[in-house]
Formats: structure tokens, sequence, C-alpha cells
């Protein structure tokens, strides 16, 4: 690659972490394949095979000695922040959590509920000639109850810094295991790191908690940053973690490791909610550092998945109430060559029930990352922004005068606003992310492999396309992982290397070395790290696909300007909750997108004499080179319509039978099963290119946007062992043929829908849009159906299959409701 084509030219250098050592590397330098100079760490493990056992135990007491002891840096003594690890710490943050005037209020509400309770039951009488003081002493054993319970909930929840003596010793352990697993260590640049010091030095003067949102695609995520906080001398963070990994052992460790812990699902429990809230608000009235994950669980598709709002919104009530005056949010990004995970992700979205956390699977986990290579760890830090700051600028936006505003107060008026602040926040922060993401060599392997026609591809080819992507990924904006003066074909090789002949295979035995995609679907995990840098480009090249499949000369397969517009848009909205889009607007990234690949000779434009775009075509030189680039940009969105296809299709099949009598509700996850089932279904028999397409995540989206555009209702019960249900609308209820045995209908609302996401879909070998659909496919569809309204209806589950008069009330209210909301936001429809 030629020096002036490198986009980490200008970047400064990074940092790696690799145990003990922190190596300035300029414009991250990889070091050399030599195992002696990977993995200085190491040492004492590789002592372990080649040295007698006295020999190895005394290197490792020493080791170890130095950390107990808390020699230099590793005394973690003049940290950056609050004072943490310390004894009483514990007991000072319980106490001051189950004092907080926002949960005592709590307390004696709920007490006054229960009085209320007892007063209609009849255990109080106000007739009672001591009704007063029976009262006042029921109250206090309520409220001492209710107290004692509180008690005990911020005990199990509350994050433990009480030794530094424990956190010495547990970040030996943890750096062992880590970099054992990721030999190259973990990478930081040095120009994020020190201006985070310097925003932790104001925010410690002005005792202000640091709230990290990092990216979440591994549980090495939250460990990388604990142990970079740890060796640069901040103070650690506290992170929101789900109480499934407090299991024995494991858990305690982790506790006093920085964790508190959570509830999966608050349900109707607002003592609990309360309790979550005073200890959110009492670490940020401290100035702790705080961390939780804006995706709230893991990706397991590999891109970043819509923020979730739980923590945000107390966070938000934090600041809004008056209660906590300012706090600073820093976005992260943590990239990894290889993560830990994918095997397991890629069981889960193929439907199989993830297994719950135990000890056993943690020590047996934990052995085989030992043996491990998977590379390194990228953590990004964007530029860190003052919370308040940015509601008081969000605030003049929604409002003339947000002086005015009574946020604190419970109203229909606030809570809107609340709801605006919590997402237009959400998505600044994904979108920052997104700014600081840095793509891994495994990434680019990964996408030019699964962007590719054809079974395989050479090793020069390979070079030639990850080259071609880099430059891409710079013209775009984006960050790839700093090469140094290593060259390409070295690059090209760790990565395959750290990707394995499980996921990429070689045919040595030919003309040249031959590389092919092994596992196509866990694969796609690396492949969808790079697809938010193109996502316009991708949209806009489906949408041109709808003309360029019918075949023909190149003027047959030109689009015109708005027809194009128009399929962009629809794409657009499908995906809303899919993808991150840039904030300008459809109209601006439109023209953006279509001159940017004008400029790179992909489309050729047909303008009016004012400059207006009439019409849109493959560029000459994109035809003479075999379309390469154009199918680039569809390969990448490809797998993502077929989903969304596949999911539309499902939906047909929740058509009512003809001798159906009421409204049949059907279990979600059931709904989802089935989906996915006539996915697999499909495609073993070729009426389904992509084979990742039958992913659940993907297919729970596509379910989530249907049911924000009113194509299907859900319904969720107060009672927390009744599922969700759904239902298709009757507006969306395609119609039956009585004639043919009640055959569904090729035609109405939904099926001109799936049409027209069928015309983006890649056009197969086999298979031709249209007559197979209509048929075979439709048929699968209804016959999947018919089992799904089969069960509902059985007389064991048929309680479950129809709502109370009272759920009955609620989704009308809600229907209505979301359709006032989806008219006043001015959005684009399905």
């Amino acid at each position: 690659m030629a020096q002036d084509d490198d986009p980490t030219r200008d970047s400064a250098p990074d940092l790696q972490i690799l145990g003990d050592q922190i190596t300035l590397q300029p414009r991250s330098y990889i070091e050399s394949r030599r195992q002696d100079d990977q993995e200085p760490l190491m040492h004492n493990m590789a002592h372990f095979r080649s040295e007698p056992l006295h020999l190895f135990s005394v290197r490792f007491l020493r080791e170890v000695s130095l950390y107990v002891s808390g020699t230099g840096w590793r005394a973690y003594n003049n940290v950056i922040g609050q004072p943490i690890y310390y004894s009483g710490f514990s007991e000072q943050m319980r106490n001051a959590v189950v004092s907080a005037p926002l949960l005592q209020t709590r307390i004696s509400q709920l007490a006054d509920k229960r009085l209320e309770i007892e007063e209609k039951e009849g255990w109080l009488r106000r007739d009672d000639k001591d009704f007063v003081s029976k009262k006042a002493q029921r109250r206090a054993i309520i409220e001492s109850g209710i107290q004692e319970a509180a008690e005990k909930m911020t005990n199990d929840m509350i994050c433990k810094f009480e030794s530094k003596t424990f956190i010495r010793g547990a970040y030996y352990l943890v750096t062992q295991l880590v970099t054992r697993a990721y030999h190259q260590g973990i990478h930081v640049s040095s120009e994020e790191v020190l201006r985070l010091r310097k925003v932790a030095e104001v925010a410690e003067k002005k005792k202000q908690s640091i709230i990290f949102l990092p990216s979440h695609r591994s549980h090495v995520d939250y460990v990388s940053m604990q142990l970079i906080c740890y060796r640069l001398g901040l103070a650690l963070p506290v992170v929101v973690a789900g109480d499934n990994l407090n299991f024995p052992v494991v858990g305690s460790f982790l506790q006093h490791a920085g964790a508190m812990w959570i509830r999966r699902s608050f349900g109707n429990d607002t003592l609990y909610t309360t309790l979550v809230q005073a200890y959110i608000d009492t670490l940020l009235q401290g100035g702790y550092n705080f961390e939780c994950f804006i995706e709230g669980g893991r990706s397991r598709t590999g891109k970043l998945l819509s923020p979730k709002f739980g923590i945000l919104s107390f966070i938000l009530d934090s600041l809004l109430s008056g209660r906590v005056e300012d706090a600073v949010i820093c976005p992260v990004s943590t990239q990894y060559d290889k993560v830990i995970e994918t095997e397991g992700y890629v069981t889960e979205l193929l439907g199989v029930p993830k297994k719950k956390e135990n000890l056993a699977d943690f020590l047996s986990g934990g052995s085989s990352v030992l043996s491990l290579k998977l590379g390194r760890v990228d953590v990004r830090f964007h530029e860190p922004w003052s919370l308040r700051a940015y509601i008081d600028e969000q605030l003049t936006k929604i409002t003339k005068n947000p002086e005015t505003l009574k946020l604190d107060i419970r109203s229909p008026e606030s809570a809107a606003i609340k709801q605006k602040l919590l997402r237009t926040m959400g998505y600044k922060v994904l979108s920052d992310i997104n700014d600081v993401s840095v793509v891994m060599p495994t990434a680019l392997i990964g996408t030019v492999l699964l962007t590719l026609r054809g079974r395989g591809v050479g090793k020069s080819e390979l070079m030639r396309r990850v080259e071609w992507l880099i430059a891409r990924v710079g013209a775009k904006g984006g960050r790839v992982a700093h090469f140094g003066n290593a060259p390409l074909s070295e690059v090209v090789e760790r990565g395959l290397d750290v990707l394995g002949k499980d996921l990429v295979g070689v045919v040595q035995d030919l003309a040249e070395p031959t590389y092919y995609a092994v596992d196509r679907f866990q694969l796609s995990f690396y492949r969808n790290m790079t697809i938010h840098l193109f996502i316009t480009e991708a949209l806009v090249s489906a949408s041109i696909y709808t003309r360029v499949k019918l075949g023909g000369g190149p003027a047959h397969q030109e689009i015109s300007y708005s027809t194009l517009r128009d399929q962009v848009l629809f794409l657009s909205s499908l995906f809303r909750g899919e993808f991150i889009f840039p904030g300008e607007g459809l109209v601006a990234n439109l023209e953006k997108t279509l001159v940017g690949l004008e400029d790179d000779h992909i489309l050729d434009l047909k303008r009016d004499g004012r400059g207006n775009i009439l019409s849109i075509g493959l560029a000459d030189e994109e035809r003479t080179a075999g379309r390469e680039n154009y199918d680039f940009y569809c390969f990448l969105i490809w797998p993502f319509i077929e989903s969304t296809w596949l999911a539309a299709v499902s939906l047909m099949g929740l058509t009512p039978p003809l001798e159906q009598t009421y409204d049949v509700w059907v279990k979600v996850a059931k709904a989802h099963n089935t989906a996915q089932l006539l996915g697999k279904t499909l495609y073993h028999q070729g009426d389904l290119s992509y084979f990742e397409a039958v992913n659940k995540e993907t297919l729970k989206n596509s379910y989530q946007r249907f049911e924000e555009e009113g194509i299907i209702y859900v319904v969720k019960s107060k009672d927390s062992k009744v599922p969700p249900r759904l239902k298709l609308s009757s507006e969306w209820r395609p119609s039956r043929d009585p004639s043919k045995d009640g055959a569904l209908q090729p035609s109405g609302r939904l099926w001109n829908f799936i049409e027209r996401i069928a015309s983006s879909r890649r056009e197969g070998k086999n298979r031709r849009d249209g007559a197979t659909v209509s048929t075979r496919v439709l048929r699968l569809a209804d016959q999947l159906g018919a089992k799904l309204f089969e069960d509902a209806t059985h007389p064991e589950r048929q309680s479950d299959a129809r709502l109370s008069d009272e759920e009955a009330a609620d989704v009308k209210k809600a229907v209505k409701s979301e359709r006032r909301r989806r008219r006043l936001e001015g959005r684009a429809h399905l």
C-alpha cells in the first residue's frame, strides 16, 4: 500500500498494554512474529512447561508478591478519581443508599398502600378506640420489614470496593488469563488516553462521575475496561451486570472487582426500581465512575444493537430531577481480532436456548482460554462530553422555554420529553461509538470473503480486495487497525491465523492457495463489524438492483431518481431499528452517496440542465470490472433484506384459518421459532440464499418493526407467567380462497409489502421471484402457521389464546396511541 493512501498515517501512536508492559507503538506498529517478542507476559506460562517445578514456583511467587505488596504502579494508590478500595467502603455505600430520601419516601408510600389494604380487609378498624396507636404500631412493623428487605437487596446489589490486596491480586490473575487469550495485548490510543486522564482530573475536582458507555460484544469488554483503568491509574468504574453472572465464587469475585448486580427484569417491583435509582443517585452524587452497556446485552451479530434505555433512564432521571448536577459521558468502542463467544452466539442465533451460566462451565472455559491465540483487543475512547450540557441543548431544541419545564413532575408532557431525550441520547452514543471504532484485520478478511462471487479467492486477489476495502474505510472516515511497517501480506496472514481453519479454509494443491469461507454464519459476525460504514451505499445499491436484476442492456437497467429515492426510503424505514444512519436526512444522505459512488466510477448519473439527477445506472467502468464494487455493497445488505423478507413471509402464516371464529393470540416466541423453521426449510430447498438470514436476532428486530408499524399487535400480560402474544392486524390480513380449501391468496397489502422487499433480494441461480414464492413458499408458511393456531387453541392452552377484557382494552388504547405517535413524528411508513 502506498504511504499516501495509508488511512492511519496521521493518527496518534497506540499504547499496547501487555501484562506489566506498556509499549508505545507509532501507528500501532505490529511487532515481529517471534513468539518471545509477542508474549512477554507469557514467559511465566512458558516456564511452567520448560522449567523444573521448583524454579517456576519461585518465579511465580515473586511475581505475585510484587502485586500483593503493591510495588510501584501495582499499588494502585494514587488513582485519579474518588477514593475506593478501603475497609468500610461497602458499609458506607449501603448506608448512603438505604437512607436516601428517595428510597425512604418510597418505603413510606408502600407502607401507606399496605395499611389501606389492611383497612379494607378489616385488619384495622376505624371504630376501634385504639385505632390510631394500632395503626402507628402496624406502620412501624411494615416499614421495618420493607427497610430490612431494602437493606438485603442493597447488600446483594452494590459493588464492594473493599480491599486493595484483593484488587491487586485480581488484576494479576485476570491479566494472565486475558493476555494469554489475546496474546497481542490490549491496544488504546495514546491521544485518547491522555485526553481521558485530563477529563478525569477535572471530574475528580468537581466530584463528577465519568459514565463509560461501551459497545458490547463479549464478556471481555468489561474486563478490558477494568484492566485499562487499573493500569493507567484511573478509578475503576462500577459496572452494571446482570445477576445471571452472580453464581457462586465468581459472583463474589466480580462484585469485589466492580460489578453491581441487577435483575434482568424489574417487573412491577417499585421498591427494587427505586432502590436501583437510589444507588445510581448515590454513585453519581459521590463522583464515582460508572459503566453500563448502551446495547443492554452482548451483540450476537457483530454490529451495534439498538440502544436500550433502562439504565440510561435512571441516569437521566438523576439529572433531570436535580439530585445530580452533572456527569461526564464517555462512549467506548471495543473491537476484537476474534471474539471468544462467537461459536456460542451462532448456536443461540440458530434457536438453541442460551445455557445458564455456572461455575463448572466458567472453570472449563477459563482453562481452554489459556490455549487460545485470538490476536488483540482495540479499545477506543470518544471525546467525553457533559451530560448536563447535552440535556440543556436538547431541551432548547424541543421547547422555546426549557426553564419552564417541570420534568421532575410526572405528566404526559414530561414523559414524552424524557423519552425523546433518551432516544436522541442513545443514538448519539451509538454514533459516537461507530465514529471511533477501529476495523480489525479479521473484519476486513471476513468482509471480503463474504462479498465475493464464487467459492473461493486466491491470495493475491484477497490482498487486492483487502487493500481496496482499507481505502474505502478511510474514505468513509473510518479507522483501520494500524499496520505500521508490517507488509499487507503479513497482516492478512495474521488475520487468517486468528480466524483459524474452522472459519476460513485453504486449498493448497492449486495454481495458488485459494481461501474460502468454511463457516459463513460465524464469519458474518466479522463482516457486520464494517457494515455501518457503508450502510447508505448498500441501501442505494440494493435499490438499484430492482432494475439491474431484470437484465437487458444498460439503458434498460437505469432507474429514475424518484423511483430510487422511494425504494431507499422504504428500505431505510424497514431497517430503522437495525442500523445507525447518518443524521443529515434522507435526501442529503442519498445525494451525497450517489455523488460518492459516481466519483468512484461505480454509478453513472444523468442530470438535467440545472444539475438535478434524473436517472442512475451502473458506470461503464464498473461493468467492465465485472460489477465487483457494486456487488460488494449489495452483498453487505442482502442477508438482512432476505431475513426481513423471511419474517414478512412468515406473517402470512398468521392468517387465521377459515373455520376460526374468534381472534387467536399466538405466543411471540413460538412465532419467532416458526419463522426460523420456515427459513431453515427454505434455505435447504433453495429458496433462501443466505443461511444467516435465519438468525433469531434479525428476525426479532423485523417483528419489532412490524409491531411499530401496526402490522402485528403484541400484548404483554401483567402476569409474568403469561408470555407475550401477538396477532396479525386485520388491515394487513391476506384473504383465503374457499374454493381451494382456504388456500392463502398472493394478493393484498401484506403480499405487496413482501413483493416490495423481494424486489431488492438477491436473485438465485435456481430461483426466480414470483412463481415459487406464490406457490411452494406460501404453502409452507401456511402449513407452519396452521400448527401455530392448532397449538394455541389446544384445550390446555386455549386460555392464553384469548385476551381478557382488560388486556383487550389495553391493546386498543396502545394501538390508538401508537398511531397518534407515528402521525406526530411524520416518519415514513412501511
